[in-house]
């Protein structure tokens, strides 16, 4: 089997760290206490004990004290240059998503999505003796593991998706930036997505599959998953019975793990099995858990070590995390690293939430997975719309509307007059939609029935909502007699000079700023009706969603739970 794991972390939106992501503060500032990061507060001066204040300032204060010792002294600097040395790093995007940035909040702040990726890479002679499969060398490597990170736009929680390597997504087309080779799209296991044009390309397959901005990614091999769990010491895991991932006489591979009963401190190659063994937790689903578990251990852990703080341990993950990690060029730099990390260091355990993406069984193929759209469609609208996906938090106003409205709709655009027949302001929990700069009489649309996602087709719908075009003055909508099945509503424009004239269309129907995306598969604009809007001729008003309200099937583990216990196979108990 060929599986690995990745740890990343988040990063401030600021001009001089050069990061995407949209923090409160630039590195190295004390930034003021903030409210709502979960439980109660009490004492003066804000509502944060003096005792515990002291404590921020000390842990802010060594925390950049460790920085400045490593980065300024002669012998940091050069120490400084050979970290940077370490890092490797690559092109963000090589396939075409569509997918527009998010605008920032009225306090300018962004979320912040980082997209890990785990490499079976056998191109490396100790990842051949990590990971075997000697007869792979030489191979383009799989994506065997990918998660989202989501850290939200005011850093008070975070949330990591999986998606499990067997899943059949669509991959769009894609250039690979080393050698120049095209990739046409395709209906594939996501993890393939890494050999049709490297970590590009598999960011653009999880934009498409979300259409969720990723800002950045990380990616890590069997060697590094090594090396940074000897940087760690040992992560704590738990399982319920004693476990051997072996080969049997019913099935070949499995990872080596061989464990007791009970919690074990694993690290080094023993780590890395942990990460990898699927048949000892009965699938790629239960792995996925494993995973999580250990993840959330390690947080706990580098939190009770103080690793943020301490210079030693600072050096030491330094050191490990740039020889292990490959990331994309826009934080290719140990400070740009360093303010990521720092991002995530005051998140509570308790405000991080580990899930998988929701899946059904390719009625096609019994050993591929496919998207459960209903239930998939509530998580990643969650990460759109930056909803916590634990309930820990402290009660907050309502969620402004423009949080999450692409770029190409900034949320401070002064106001002006509404398309002919448009909606006179935004259906709650929305994002608004621009007014035209074209007369809507000059646009051509063709609406497409694409209801039949997941669900009957409903009929006559490309007709209905063209006719509401016709209406409102969109006099060149026309229907298409195509189906194009979609989970969803979405307007598509071929050429970025359209994008406000697609916009207006948006507009006109009360669909939302971020369903409106560019998109080479088209040459005009294209309204998709999807399984969302089923009759009517305005856009059904969506509420938002709520804080914790993660369906069932995406096997949420939140980060505080040091109880948790992995199920183990019987054929794997000895």
């Amino acid at each position: 089997m060929r599986h690995s794991s990745v740890r990343g972390e988040g990063a401030p939106d600021q001009a001089a760290g050069g990061i995407s992501g949209g923090g409160a503060g630039t590195s190295g500032a004390v930034p003021p206490p903030r409210a709502g990061s979960g439980g109660a507060r009490s004492g003066g001066g804000g509502g944060i004990p003096v005792r515990r204040r002291r404590r921020r300032v000390l842990f802010w204060v060594s925390s950049v004290l460790a920085f400045l010792i490593l980065g300024t002294s002669a012998a940091g600097y050069l120490y400084y240059r050979h970290l940077d040395g370490n890092i490797r790093s690559g092109q963000r995007l090589s396939g075409e998503s569509g997918v527009e940035k998010s605008h920032a909040n009225a306090k300018g702040q962004r979320p912040l999505n980082i997209l890990l990726i785990g490499s079976d890479s056998r191109n490396k002679p100790e990842n051949v003796e990590l990971g075997g499969s000697r007869d792979t060398v030489g191979n383009p490597p799989l994506a065997d593991v990918q998660m989202l990170l989501h850290v939200s736009a005011d850093r008070e929680n975070a949330s990591v998706v999986s998606v499990p390597r067997d899943t059949k997504v669509e991959v769009p087309e894609c250039t690979d930036p080393k050698t120049g080779e095209k990739f046409k799209k395709a209906k594939i296991m996501i993890n393939e997505s890494l050999a049709r044009g490297g970590p590009g390309c598999t960011l653009a397959t999880w934009e498409k599959l979300t259409n969720v901005y990723i800002d950045h990614w990380m990616m890590i091999d069997f060697s590094g998953v090594v090396q940074m769990a000897d940087a760690i010491g040992g992560v704590p895991v738990c399982v319920k019975d004693n476990v051997w991932d072996r080969p049997l006489p019913t099935s070949g591979g499995g990872s080596g793990l061989k464990l007791t009963a009970g919690t074990t401190k694993v690290k080094g190659e023993q780590a890395l099995q942990w990460l990898r063994t699927r048949h000892a937790f009965s699938s790629d689903l239960g792995r996925a858990q494993a995973q999580h578990m250990y993840m959330n251990s390690m947080m706990r852990e580098l939190k009770g070590q103080n690793a943020f703080t301490d210079v030693g341990r600072i050096t030491a993950l330094a050191e490990a995390g740039t020889k292990a990690l490959e990331v994309s060029e826009e934080i290719g730099s140990v400070k740009k690293l360093y303010n990521l990390a720092m991002q995530l260091k005051d998140i509570p355990t308790n405000r991080i939430t580990m899930t998988t993406m929701p899946t059904l069984q390719d009625p096609q193929d019994e050993d591929r997975l496919i998207v459960n759209p209903g239930d998939a469609d509530r998580l990643w609208t969650m990460v759109r719309k930056d909803v916590a996906f634990d309930k820990n938090g402290a009660p907050t106003a309502p969620q402004s509307p423009s949080a999450s409205a692409p770029a190409s709709a900034p949320a401070s655009a002064p106001a002006t007059s509404p398309a002919p027949g448009a909606p006179q302001g935004t259906p709650a929990g929305q994002e608004p939609s621009k007014p035209p700069v074209t007369a809507p009489d000059r646009i051509a649309v063709h609406v497409v029935n694409g209801t039949a996602a997941g669900m009957p087709l409903a009929p006559k719908r490309a007709s209905d909502v063209a006719g509401a075009l016709v209406s409102k003055g969109f006099t060149g909508a026309r229907a298409d007699s195509a189906l194009t099945p979609e989970k969803t509503t979405v307007v598509r424009y071929p050429t970025a000079d359209l994008a406000d004239e697609a916009q207006s269309v948006a507009a006109a129907l009360g669909i939302p700023a971020s369903s409106v995306q560019q998109s080479a598969d088209v040459s005009r604009i294209t309204l998709v009706v999807g399984a969302d809007w089923r009759e009517g001729t305005a856009y059904p008003q969506q509420a938002p969603p709520e804080a914790g309200a993660l369906p069932d099937t995406a096997d949420a583990i939140n980060g505080s739970d040091s109880g948790a216990c992995m199920e183990v196979y019987k054929p794997y108990r000895w």
